[in-house]
């Protein structure tokens, strides 16, 4: 069956547009720093065409619509008895963040737009937002030889409680999710298979790391005692407890970068938060790679992680709203086109700020401190 025009994937590369691929899968995660893209096809004679070549910038588009910006890791043509195949690969424009190293630079009372442009201008002349309701500048800032520039920008994030992506027009984002937007869609799964609209719906969940309480420890510098209480544990720590966790599974964890109980806390609420998120995932499979919602304003737009899912399936017992963490869009011979979504609790990927440096002001502080991590030796 021909695919619907509006949900043809074709690759912009050079200025040429290239589609009608044998298969392909499209990623996108948001807990995964770059998404990734594969398409394959065959060649039955042709020539690679001359613009298709590691490293050029590529526009994935899906209808018409950019799904994402990036460019071509890798080029493989393979040919054997069976045929002659064309095999392409490639990242977002986290790829060269991920890969290379962070620019050096030294900087005096700098925002936090400022820092993201110093790390990332580098590697292109590409928009960048901040989702943040509020930033300080910073007293100092420098950078280590040898951190890569993906590394550095997302500890300057998660040292404020947010999040660096990119979105598919290749716009560098620092923020964090929304659980205020409307649901999006609702997948049904039901005995009698009224309404149903899924193809496959997968429930997995694992006690591994969850924590019944989580206790972080800290030694704070310049206490009386040296930062040891009497019985020679650090003297600053805070804990949190999950009552949903029915039996004693007690965890502790040295955190010197928490110098105030708050901060102890606050790292031990995200680390109970980290156990929930990995303990739960719902794995959907749906037609195509558009939302299916007549009447809604959602109706035919794409899949995109971020958006909140109302799913409803009878042998689950599930009746409620869940958060769109990844997607996958896919193609092959056999199954035609489809959409391979994970969902995650609504609420629970929370970025918690935590500080990289003995001298972080707390969770509500965006860069108002210095990080050591980030110092040059001659800084």
């Amino acid at each position: 069956m021909p695919t619907p025009d509006n949900e043809v994937v074709s690759l912009s590369i050079g200025g040429r547009t290239h589609a009608e691929w044998e298969s392909y899968e499209i990623d996108s995660d948001l807990l995964v720093p770059a998404d990734a893209w594969h398409v394959s096809l065959g060649l039955n004679g042709k020539s690679v065409p001359a613009e298709v070549v590691i490293g050029a910038e590529v526009l994935v588009k899906v209808g018409g619509e950019t799904v994402l910006t990036g460019y071509v890791d890798d080029v493989g043509e393979p040919i054997s008895k069976s045929g002659h195949t064309l095999s392409l690969s490639g990242r977002d424009r986290a790829a060269d963040l991920l890969d290379c190293a962070c620019p050096i630079f030294n900087k005096q009372e700098a925002t936090l737009s400022q820092i993201v442009a110093a790390i990332a201008t580098e590697f292109g002349d590409f928009n960048k937002r901040i989702d943040a309701d509020s930033v300080r500048s910073r007293k100092k800032i420098a950078v280590d030889i040898g951190v890569t520039a993906w590394d550095a920008l997302a500890r300057v994030a998660e040292s404020n409680g947010l999040w660096p992506w990119f979105e598919p027009d290749g716009t560098l984002v620092v923020g964090g999710p929304d659980y205020s937007t409307p649901e999006v869609a609702t997948l049904i799964l039901r005995r009698d298979g009224d309404g149903n609209n899924v193809l496959s719906l997968d429930k997995q969940e694992s006690m591994a790391e969850r924590y019944s309480k989580v206790t972080v420890y800290s030694q704070a510098p310049g206490s009386h005692s040296g930062g040891l209480d009497s019985i020679g544990k650090p003297d600053v720590s805070g804990f949190k407890e999950d009552t949903t966790v029915k039996r004693n599974r007690p965890h502790v964890v040295i955190d010197n970068e928490c110098d105030t109980p708050a901060a102890c806390r606050s790292r031990a609420t995200k680390l109970l938060n980290d156990g929930k998120l990995k303990s739960f995932t719902l794995s959907a499979e749906v037609k195509g790679h558009r939302i299916a919602a007549p009447g809604s304003p959602s109706d035919g737009m794409l899949w995109k992680p971020g958006q909140r899912v109302r799913v409803i399936s009878d042998p689950h017992g599930i009746n409620g709203v869940f958060f769109l963490m990844a997607r996958k869009f896919k193609r092959n011979r056999s199954d035609g086109t489809r959409t391979e979504l994970t969902l995650k609790e609504d609420g629970v990927w929370a970025i918690e700020a935590h500080p990289h440096s003995k001298h972080a002001r707390g969770k509500n502080s965006l860069l108002g401190h210095e990080l050591d991590w980030l110092k040059a030796p001659n800084a």
